[in-house]
């Protein structure tokens, strides 16, 4: 087309955006509304959309991460590791044991397992065994930096009073302070340029005529005779139009259906369970021991209300798990060795894991065989990032029939991803309290391979108390990253972020 048919098709609008960019050559659609004395920055870049579909100019984003702080009341605190710092150093001369730590007061007891933590992953001291305690040794640079405030302590003082980017902190400060817990909020800021093209600088350097032209003739115009007079806008039959899009499944929505579709032409049945679960029937039925770090409060999520849910009507069963745990009961296990507390059972909380559906299910169906799967939100208290979320949804799955073993386990597996269409995957060893072998399954993801989730045969602490003695094979995987995987993310969290252009042109798989 040449230049001057181009250039009798240009809106009003796209002139001046034109105009504008031959005196700023690249800039940002603020600056082009001032140039080109536009009332609104709306008005540039639906100009400049315009021109970009023509080949004239071209618009860059770049996406900039501001950070500021979830709560005003962090910068006023010390964090834990400089409380647990002072004390040792100030109380104790640089060595402390553990007991005689949380017996300070200073510090509540899940503060000082965070603050030990980072203590270690900053170099400040060492913890050792001398017998049975556990010490708390500083080291020269732990005694260093009682006198001097840390790289992450500054700018959390500089987030008191400002947002800052990436840019403006030290490298990977502000990344280390994204994990720690309700400390940060992250908003994305995107920056946009517009440039001229090679084609649109040379329409801008030569002179045209720059005059408003009606777009739309109104009944107005025609009644009042101005049709006569005004310059009417040409129309060009063949430029760009933008696409009709109707409405259409969200991917996640498609992707359970999917899922849903594979396991019951593979002979599954579909079973459901509720959100809100006994710390009993969520960990102590499944063997994991009340001391075990997954039943901390920064794994799980404890309800203050309903804080306890009354176990009495499982209390013939909640007497065997209580046996196992101490002692074994009569699966051939020695148990935890410890004394269980129904007092721990009875806590109420947010189911970590939806494998406690298919354990009910065992208790409720003890006669072989079964085949069964659930889909469903499980919660956990953990810092986001790109491959974590607090809220997420875990394909779970269970076999028993006689006969079930390791092989059939990692075969179902496999032929489940087959019909996923992941065509590798392989298979881990692993541990899990409650399943004995244990593995867990990965697949590769940008030349990389992620973790989708665990599988074994439950323990025999598991299935006796619940009324079976044949192996039951059981799985537990992450369908968030499985997701990842087919729609070509590289963040977890743009599953959720209600993009709508990622919604229209994502992937119907």
């Amino acid at each position: 087309m040449a230049d001057e048919d181009v250039l009798e098709q240009l809106s009003y609008s796209e002139k001046k955006v034109l105009k504008a960019l031959n005196t700023l050559k690249t800039s940002t659609p603020e600056n082009i509304q001032k140039e080109g004395g536009f009332d609104q920055v709306v008005e540039v870049m639906n100009a400049a959309s315009w021109l970009q579909a023509k080949g004239l100019v071209e618009i860059r984003e770049v996406i900039r991460k501001n950070y500021s702080l979830k709560r005003k009341d962090v910068a006023a605190k010390k964090l834990p590791e400089r409380v647990v710092l002072e004390v040792v150093m100030q109380d104790f001369g640089g060595r402390v044991s553990l007991a005689d730590l949380k017996a300070s007061g200073k510090l509540k007891i899940e503060d000082i397992q965070i603050a030990l933590g980072w203590i270690k992953r900053k170099g400040w001291g060492d913890l050792t065994k001398e017998g049975p305690d556990t010490i708390v040794i500083m080291t020269d640079k732990g005694m260093a930096a009682l006198s001097e405030k840390g790289d992450d302590e500054l700018t959390i003082e500089r987030l008191a009073t400002s947002e800052l980017s990436e840019e403006d902190a030290p490298e990977g400060v502000l990344e280390a302070l994204k994990q720690r817990k309700d400390f940060l909020n992250e908003k994305h800021i995107v920056i946009r340029t517009i440039t001229l093209t090679e084609k649109g600088s040379e329409l801008a350097a030569r002179p045209f005529e720059m005059r408003e032209e009606v777009a739309q003739i109104t009944p107005e115009l025609i009644q009042s005779g101005r049709w006569r007079e005004v310059n009417l806008r040409k129309y060009d039959v063949k430029a760009f139009a933008p696409t009709a899009v109707g409405g259409r499944k969200h991917p996640m929505t498609i992707l359970i259906d999917r899922v849903r579709e594979a396991f019951l032409t593979m002979g599954f049945t579909e079973i459901r369970g509720q959100y809100v679960e006994s710390a009993f029937w969520n960990m102590d039925v499944l063997f994991t021991a009340q001391d075990h770090p997954a039943r901390e409060m920064q794994d799980t999520f404890y309800l203050k209300n309903p804080d306890k849910i009354n176990l009495t009507k499982d209390r013939e069963l909640v007497d065997i798990v209580k046996q196992v745990h101490e002692n074994g009961w009569k699966t051939g296990s020695l148990g935890w060795r410890y004394d269980w507390k129904i007092e721990e059972a009875e806590r109420a909380l947010l189911r970590t894991h939806s494998t406690v559906n298919t354990a009910r299910y065992i208790a409720e169906n003890p006669e072989l065989p079964f085949k069964v799967f659930s889909i469903g939100r499980i919660f956990r208290s953990e810092a986001m990032d790109s491959t974590h979320l607090p809220e997420f949804t875990q394909i779970e799955g269970i076999v028993c029939e006689e006969g079930a073993n390791f092989n059939m386990l990692c075969g179902l597996l496999k032929e489940f991803y087959r019909r996923m269409g992941i065509p590798e995957m392989r298979i881990r060893p692993a541990y899990f309290p409650y399943t004995e072998p244990s593995l867990e399954v990965e697949i590769l993801w940008k030349g990389q391979w992620m973790e989708l989730g665990g599988a074994g045969i439950f323990r025999p602490e598991v299935t006796e108390p619940l009324g079976v003695k044949e192996p039951v094979l059981a799985w537990g995987l992450g369908l968030e990253r499985l997701g990842m995987l087919l729609w070509g993310l590289d963040d977890i969290r743009d599953i959720y972020v209600s993009d709508i252009d990622w919604l229209r042109k994502a992937p119907q798989v």
